[in-house]
């Protein structure tokens, strides 16, 4: 049995990935922690997430809960699980960490910490739809080439703090490695007269209100047809169970990142 961490455990998504652990077989909750200073510091977790006492209460810390596990879940803040993977990297837990809004030194860090001490499944969308869309948009780029602009549009609820999504900038790349290109052909912003669109171009657009959960959609539009490709999570659920799939999968693996697409089998 494995026996996972949740950090975030009374945020929106460390609450649904402890339903999911709860409902999931070979794979159970061991500890939780929130940050210091939060109201769900020691309370039980159980109460915390809506359940019945589960015997498990909620520390200030990961230093303080990292000896009970096998694997550490984190979908918390950017500086926080920078925090987390360096405190990791004395104890050479697996970890999955879901969080977006890094900065590229954070990350760099995060993924050399990794490769020396741990396994890492990191990924800033975990569900199954998403991870298809990305081979699908990889598809497109590579057969509609520079032919048809191409634009990103992603929504999500008006709390969420980082734009764009870290799904969007992760299917950017993805249109940017196929075609050849860097980040430096990525387009946050239009305003005022910006005359034509240049066609090395890859648009990301931010959409942010009331409980979106998540959004994006990929534009292909070339001269008399278009192509959409969507995806819609109606829930949470969708994000937090790729997360536990992760944790089955990331335990047991020799240090180093690892992606969706190797949890997946779509490599």
């Amino acid at each position: 049995m494995i026996k996972a961490i949740v950090a975030g455990a009374a945020g929106r998504m460390g609450t649904r990935i402890i339903h999911n652990i709860l409902n999931t077989e070979g794979i159970e909750l061991a500890a939780a922690f929130e940050k210091q200073g939060s109201p769900a510091v020691g309370k039980d977790v159980g109460e915390v997430i809506g359940h019945s006492p589960l015997g498990i209460v909620i520390e200030d810390s990961l230093e303080k809960v990292i000896d009970k596990g096998d694997v550490i879940i984190d979908f918390t803040f950017h500086e926080a699980s920078v925090a987390n993977a360096r405190i990791n990297a004395k104890y050479g837990k697996a970890m999955v960490i879901g969080t977006t809004g890094f900065s590229k030194e954070e990350l760099a860090e995060i993924h050399e910490l990794a490769r020396k001490h741990f396994p890492l499944v990191q990924a800033y969308n975990m569900s199954l739809g998403i991870n298809l869309l990305y081979k699908l948009v990889e598809l497109a780029t590579r057969v509609l080439g520079e032919d048809f602009d191409i634009e990103i549009v992603e929504a999500h609820h008006r709390m969420k703090k980082d734009a764009p999504s870290g799904t969007a900038i992760a299917l950017a790349n993805v249109i940017a490695k196929t075609l050849g290109w860097d980040e430096s052909t990525f387009r946050f912003c239009r305003e005022g007269i910006i005359g034509e669109r240049p066609k090395k171009e890859i648009g990301i657009q931010t959409i942010r209100a009331g409980e979106i959960v998540g959004e994006h959609t990929v534009y292909f539009a070339g001269t008399g047809e278009r192509i959409e490709l969507t995806h819609r999570a109606a829930s949470r659920d969708t994000f937090a169970r790729g997360a536990v799939k992760a944790a089955l999968w990331v335990v047991g693996k020799e240090p180093g990142v690892y992606d969706m697409h190797d949890v997946l089998g779509l490599k």
